[in-house]
Parts: C-alpha cells; structure tokens; sequence
C-alpha cells in the first residue's frame, strides 16, 4: 500500500512536470503582444518636419540646417517611410541631444495618407521614448498631421504635441479646387470661410477636440500679384485653420510672408521663415 502511494505520487509529480514543460513550450510560440511605450524622457522634445506633395526630405533641409546653425538644435536625423509604412532611421539621437530634428521622408509622397504620421512618430517614440513633440508641415504635411490629431487626440499611447508649425497649409482647398480658388474669410474673428472644401469638412471635428496644450504658429505666403496666394494656396484657405482649433489651442497666431519669396515652394526655403521658426519652436 505504502508502495503504491509512491507509485501515485510519482506519477502525479511527473504529469504535473510535464503538463508544465508543454505549457512552457506553448508559450515560447505565441506570438508576443506589442509592448506598450513608456513615455519617459521628458527633457528633451524632438521636432518633426513634414514635407509637401510630390516633394521628400530636401525640402526641409534649409530650415532644419537654419535651426543648427543658429544654435538651436545640434542633432538632425533622417526617417525614411516606406509605402506600407515602415520607418528606418538614418543617423541616431544622442542621449545629450539639444532639439533634435527629424526630417520625414515620405516614398509614397502623392497619397498624403494620414498614417505616415502616425508611423515615423511611433518609430521613433519606440526607440527614445519622448513624451513630448513638435511638428512641423509644408503644404501637404500639414494636412497629415491635422489629420493626425484629428484621429488620435485621445491616444494616450502616442506623445503630447507641444508647438505646431503650418507652412502653406491649404486647410480648405488649393487654388485648383472650387473651395480653395472661392473660399473667403467671412468672420475674421473666428476664421470661418463661407465655403467648406471636402478636406476642411473632415477636419471640423478639430474644433471640439484640438488638444488644448498645443502652441499653433500658422505661416502663409501672398506673392502680392493680385491673385492673394502663394500661387498654390489662397491666403483665406490658410487663414481657415483658425476656424479649425479657434478656442482650442493654447495659442495661436498668423504670419503672412509677402512677395517673390512668399511663392509656394519657396517658402521652406526663406529665411525669414527660419527666424519665425527659429523663435517660436525654440526661443520663445
């Protein structure tokens, strides 16, 4: 009897070893769940630069070496985003960095799909972890991260934006599209356009969600040819941000940039645009 007890306890003892070794086993290939990012450098707030349709990381290169030059910023990488958005980094940000910039490049630069955004500051929040960013868009790119913010507001997984900059965003329409060749401020106060484009339509759900932290630095060009635009965009569909985040932003203000140098593309390529990029991001 006292043997057969052995026996028993023998067998149990050995079951409950195996049953424990295939449970180990299982588990090694069940796929591993995606690590929720733990926000923690807060010291430093790295900058995103955004470029336009059809364009790539060039065009942000005059301002971001403008922000080196003048001290600002001692570190500028560059994210390629690839058609199904992965993301490699070219360069590395040191631990003792002082604003880094990120120069987007986009593969796919003609879509202005809103999850490239998501996929270069995901990429790059996995890797440093900062809980804060700046962004910064020219024509196209500030679509995408109005966007952006318009679909992940209340993602608590993703950085707080701190300051954004808009460069030429053609927020209701370009001078190609109805809205954006008609549309005209009708309430200076609120910056409401009396036409909505389809794209400013989208954005609209900006104005009861904007995150209200967010420093807004909204720059436009008006070559002063009498058409009131840069050539791409109308003064009024960039001034109708305002109407998007009015009441929202923890701040917002407008800067026209005039004449030959106020032309669409030329303005990611102005210095008086680096200035204002210069002061706003960093200075102020």
């Amino acid at each position: 009897m006292k043997k057969k007890k052995i026996y028993l306890a023998s067998f149990f003892i050995a079951l409950f070893l195996f049953v424990l070794a295939g449970c180990g086993q299982k588990a090694q290939n069940i796929p591993a769940k995606r690590v929720t990012v733990s926000l923690t450098n807060t010291k430093t707030i790295p900058t995103f630069f955004f470029h336009g349709w059809g364009s790539s990381a060039n065009a942000e290169t005059q301002m971001a070496n403008a922000a080196k030059k003048a001290g600002v910023s001692n570190t500028i990488i560059q994210a390629d985003v690839s058609k199904n958005g992965t993301v490699k980094l070219k360069g590395t940000i040191p631990k003792n960095a002082k604003n880094p910039i990120i120069k987007v490049n986009l593969e796919d630069n003609q879509s202005g799909k809103t999850s490239y955004v998501k996929d270069v500051i995901t990429a790059i929040s996995n890797k440093y972890h900062y809980a804060k960013i700046n962004l910064v868009g020219h024509s196209m790119g500030n679509l995408q991260i109005a966007n952006y913010i318009n679909e992940n507001y209340d993602n608590k997984k993703l950085p707080k934006i701190n300051k954004v900059v808009s460069i030429a965003g053609h927020y209701d329409g370009y001078l190609g599209e109805e809205a954006g060749q008609k549309a005209k401020i009708k309430n200076k106060k609120t910056g409401e356009p009396d036409i909505y484009s389809d794209g400013f339509k989208q954005l609209l759900p900006l104005r009861k969600h904007y995150p209200r932290q967010i420093e807004v630095l909204n720059i436009y060009g008006n070559k002063e040819d009498g058409s009131n635009s840069d050539g791409s965009v109308s003064v009024a569909s960039a001034q109708s941000y305002k109407y998007l985040i009015n009441g929202r932003a923890k701040s917002y203000r407008e800067v026209e940039i005039k004449g030959k140098n106020a032309q669409h593309s030329k303005l990611h390529e102005n210095k008086e645009v680096d200035k204002l990029l210069i002061n706003f991001l960093w200075k102020e």
